[in-house]
């Protein structure tokens, strides 16, 4: 339990000065579960494909496939030499067992990608049950914690994360103490199979999203609290502008009409504890929306928020079940 008690010290060190003016809007819609098979833990991400069908990567280094009417089954596995004896169930990630952060889905191609903490980007296709490698360095720099991963439906680009340079996920709490700013935002163009570091110094590179117009890309930094959008066209191409500040924000998601979903937390007064909320960024960096997730989350952290068919779906790296939004 040592993977569970770190991030949870790490999300209640260091806010007490960093506190948010924010109005938080009750969430007045319908929450329920849908829990994990028994012993599973840690669905960070969730990707989904056009038909509701969604994917997850849990502790344990599995990917878990989720259908309608027929609840979560194994999908996949990252790492060759993982033993079912050996990982299932295990709340602590291990490097033979992988341990998948990020998810994004290629519609197209019907290809899941992954970012894993210990084995870098990945690819699942149509058929495979073994994830296949794609990068674990750039620019003859190694991956060493990569986190979030998002697909440009529009030209089939992977955009990604590696959290750290220096801190894989075992020690991920000492580079927040120490301001680790030696993050990375990438991407990967399957049609050259080359991987290009967009952005550096980052601290905690964390979620990342791309424009429905494919102009700019949003990475969190959970360790600087904040947001940035990076241009990847335009005058301002190549150029980064912080858009939020708020509470290390986790993964970022585009919703049906553009704006942006961000999980992150909120330092609750007068009790002076941390709280998951979920904030809605408009493509200007514009804050729309801040809910709070306390009455269905305490204060376990949320990873992920992502509307889909109506709904609002929720991961966490500490929960043993995918929540669920519903008006």
């Amino acid at each position: 339990m040592a993977f569970l008690c770190a991030i949870s010290r790490l999300f209640m060190l260091s806010f007490f000065t960093f506190v948010f003016p924010l109005l938080v809007t009750p969430a007045l819609s319908a929450f329920s579960r849908i829990p994990l098979p028994p012993g599973v833990t840690g669905p960070e991400a969730l990707a989904f494909e056009p038909t509701g069908t969604f994917y997850t990567g849990v502790t344990d280094g599995r990917i878990l496939k989720f259908e309608r009417y027929q609840g979560f089954s194994d999908f996949a596995i990252i790492s060759p030499n993982r033993s079912k004896a050996v990982c299932d169930g295990v709340a602590e990630p291990q490097r033979v067992c992988g341990r998948p952060m990020g998810l994004g889905f290629n519609d197209l191609t019907k290809t899941l990608y992954v970012a894993d903490a210990y084995y870098g980007l990945l690819s699942i296709g149509p058929g495979e049950r073994l994830a296949t490698p794609i990068a674990s360095s750039a620019d003859g720099q190694a991956f060493v914690f990569c986190n979030g991963v998002d697909v440009d439906q529009r030209t089939g680009i992977v955009y990604f994360t590696d959290a750290s340079a220096v801190n894989d996920i075992r020690y991920f709490e000492q580079g927040a103490l120490a301001n680790d700013s030696t993050g990375r935002l990438l991407k990967y163009d399957p049609r050259t199979n080359q991987v290009t570091t967009l952005l550096r110094n980052l601290s905690g590179a964390g979620g990342v999203a791309v424009s429905e117009d494919s102009l700019f890309v949003l990475v969190s930094e959970f360790i600087a609290n904040r947001t940035q959008k990076f241009w990847l066209t335009g005058p301002k191409a190549n150029t980064a502008e912080i858009v939020i500040r708020h509470v290390r924000p986790g993964n970022i998601k585009r919703t049906l009409s553009g704006d942006f979903w961000i999980a992150a937390m909120m330092l609750k007064q007068p009790t002076q504890t941390l709280v998951p909320i979920r904030q809605l960024v408009s493509e200007t960096g514009t804050l729309l929306q801040t809910v709070s997730l306390e009455a269905q989350y305490g204060n376990t952290t949320v990873t992920q928020v992502q509307d889909f068919d109506g709904g609002l779906y929720f991961g966490s790296v500490l929960a043993n079940f995918i929540g669920v939004s519903t008006p």
